[in-house]
Formats: structure tokens, C-alpha cells, sequence
């Protein structure tokens, strides 16, 4: 989840477009194979997780490598800090982006394991959440704490990498990692503090690249970011509200009820006026203002036709998040091309 984003390490100086010659969701049914013919090669996440040898499996699940959504929504902002701190002209440091991801899923499975150690009393209850591997006994808490310590392990020399004020930036962020599991507990803002975690990235990725943050593009894009947490993981919460009501946990679902559209309206405009800030503090140029318009419209698309009352619903929705953030980070790299 944050420190997760510690991910990084100096990376290879970035491309520049003058040194070139130009520069989790359920899987979806596919149609069988017609008799007599080979079956396709599948690729997907779940079906890896599945192909896996069966003493491994669950601790894969743990990891939530089947349902890959969220290390996306984790590994994002991650991005649009590393895009925008390249020079102008240049493409982005992909040695520090490779890095980058390499962090977002070790980071997110490491989160998942502590939200899950956490949460096992209450995923009994859940049905959606019944199955994990520490709600139906698949592996024990030891053996989960001895994999947490293996993940945490490999995400640390990640970030020892880094230099100075990127160790101290990332280090900072680990007790929101640690402690996001027990706010569903005490607050109907559980989603705020997941904002703040997921979002250190956009923290992170400028520092790893300059060496610092420069406030001005940092703290928008992180605002930015928390404001896209608030939107997605609040459509993610409807699913379990029901449930969620039964054995005592809160959330904004449970907060905002029926105005719902409305405080997802608000925070979207939040985010794109500070998205907006950002882009005008470090000199963007048009496609990166035309990637805020179409992360605009595409959020203003998925709260109007969202129908809370559907899981289903609230799953595609909070899935389809990854797109917003894969379009404004490509608006992030054309933008700096412009220039």
C-alpha cells in the first residue's frame, strides 16, 4: 500500500526524445474452443494463480495476485510522480518505473497480508470475503506473519536504494500501512486513510527521481490522488454494506448512503482542480490538460450509471479506475513531449 511505493531505486538516466530516433475483477467467461481444436493459452491473473503449484496457491491468493485491481490502483500514482518529474522533452524513467511496480505488488501483498491477519474474525462473516486464505484456514496466522516478513524484507532493500530523503519519505508512510486495517473499526472514513497510504507514490516518485519533493506539483497530485481513493474505494465499499452493517464495520458507503453521487461528484472535482494545480506549477502543456478533461468525463460517466444496490455494479465500476488512471499518465507523457 504506501511504503510500498518504496519500491524505487536510482534508476537509469531518463530517454529523451532527442536521443532516439522517436522516442480485479472476476475473469471474464470466454467462448470453448470448438471440439477438436486446442484450447487458447489464457493468461490472466486468476488463472496463473490457479496454475500454480497447490502449497503456493494460497499464499498467492493472500497476495491477491488473482485480483491484480488494486496493485494497479497502487502502482498509478506511482507513475504520474515518475512522469512528471522527467525533463521536458523526455520520456519517463522506465528503469524507475519497472522498479515502481516490482514495489506496487510486493507492497500491495504485504498490505493485503496485515489487512487479512487483521480482519480474519470479521472475513468469516462476509461472504464475498469468506474464502480468503486466513478466513477459511488455508494457511495460519505464523505462517502469514513469516510471509509478511518476506515481503517487507524484499520491499526494504528496495528502498534502501533510494537515496536519503526518499528512505526517510518512504519509512514515514509505514504506519498508515500498518494501522489502515484497524480505521474500518472507529471511523466511517476507513477510505481517507486508504487514500493517504495509497497514494504516498505520488510523494515518492518525484523525490526518487529529483532527490526531493517540490511541493507545489507533490502535494496537489497527492490531494489529487486521495480524492480518486475516496471516489473508487467508496464504490468498492457498497458491495459489502449489508454485511458490513451485520458485524459492526464502518465506511464512507455506510456514511454517505443515498447522497453517495453526490460526495463522488465532489471529490472527482476535487481531483481534477487539483490535478489542474499541479499540471500549471510544473509548465504541462495541452495533451496533459486534455487527459484531466477525459479522466473528467470518465468519471462523470461511471458515478452517473453507477447503481449502488448492485455489487456486481460496484465492482466494474471501482475496476474500471484503472483506466482513469492509465489515461492521465499517458496525458503525463505526451504533455512532457510538448514541451
Amino acid at each position: 500500500m504506501a511504503a510500498l511505493l518504496a519500491l524505487l531505486s536510482r534508476g537509469a538516466p531518463s530517454l529523451c526524445v532527442a536521443r532516439l530516433p522517436f522516442a480485479a475483477a472476476p475473469p471474464l467467461r470466454r467462448p470453448s474452443a470448438p471440439p477438436g481444436l486446442p484450447r487458447p493459452l489464457s493468461f490472466s491473473a486468476a488463472e496463473l494463480v490457479r496454475a500454480a503449484p497447490g502449497p503456493l496457491r494460497p499464499y498467492l491468493r493472500l497476495m491477491r495476485l488473482h485480483q491484480p485491481a488494486g496493485t494497479w490502483l497502487l502502482y498509478l500514482p506511482c507513475t504520474w510522480s515518475v512522469g512528471l518529474a522527467a525533463e521536458p522533452g523526455c520520456l519517463p524513467d522506465w528503469h524507475m518505473l519497472s522498479l515502481f511496480g516490482i514495489g506496487a505488488v510486493l507492497m500491495r501483498g504485504a498490505g493485503c497480508t496485515i489487512n487479512d491477519m487483521w480482519d480474519r474474525g470479521y472475513d468469516k462473516k462476509v461472504a464475498r470475503t469468506a474464502s480468503r486464505p486466513l478466513a477459511a484456514g488455508d494457511i495460519s496466522i505464523f505462517q502469514a506473519f513469516i510471509f509478511l516478513g518476506g515481503q517487507l524484507s524484499l520491499a526494504l532493500c528496495v528502498l534502501l536504494s533510494l537515496n536519503y530523503y526518499s528512505i526517510v519519505l518512504g519509512t514515514t508512510s509505514l504506519p498508515l500501512v500498518i494501522t489502515y486495517p484497524l480505521m474500518k473499526r472507529i471511523t466511517y472514513w476507513p477510505q481517507l486513510v486508504l487514500g493517504l497510504t495509497f497514494n504516498w507514490g505520488a510523494l515518492l516518485g518525484w523525490s526518487a527521481i529529483k532527490g526531493s519533493c517540490e511541493w507545489s506539483v507533490c502535494l496537489p497530485l497527492y490531494l489529487a490522488g486521495v480524492m480518486w481513493t475516496l471516489v473508487y474505494d467508496t464504490i468498492y465499499a457498497h458491495q459489502d454494506k449489508r454485511d458490513d452493517i451485520i458485524i459492526g464495520v464502518k465506511s464512507t458507503a455506510l456514511q454517505f448512503k443515498e447522497d453517495t453521487k453526490q460526495w463522488l461528484s465532489g471529490f472527482s472535482l476535487a481531483m481534477l482542480l487539483s490535478l489542474c494545480i499541479a499540471g500549471m506549477n510544473c509548465n504541462q502543456t495541452f495533451p496533459y490538460y486534455s487527459a484531466v478533461a477525459a479522466v473528467g468525463a470518465h468519471l462523470a460517466h461511471q458515478i452517473y450509471t453507477l447503481d449502488i444496490d448492485k455489487p456486481g455494479d460496484c465492482w466494474k465500476k471501482f475496476a474500471s479506475n484503472r483506466t482513469v488512471g492509465v489515461l492521465l499518465f499517458i496525458g503525463i507523457v505526451f504533455g512532457n513531449l510538448w514541451k
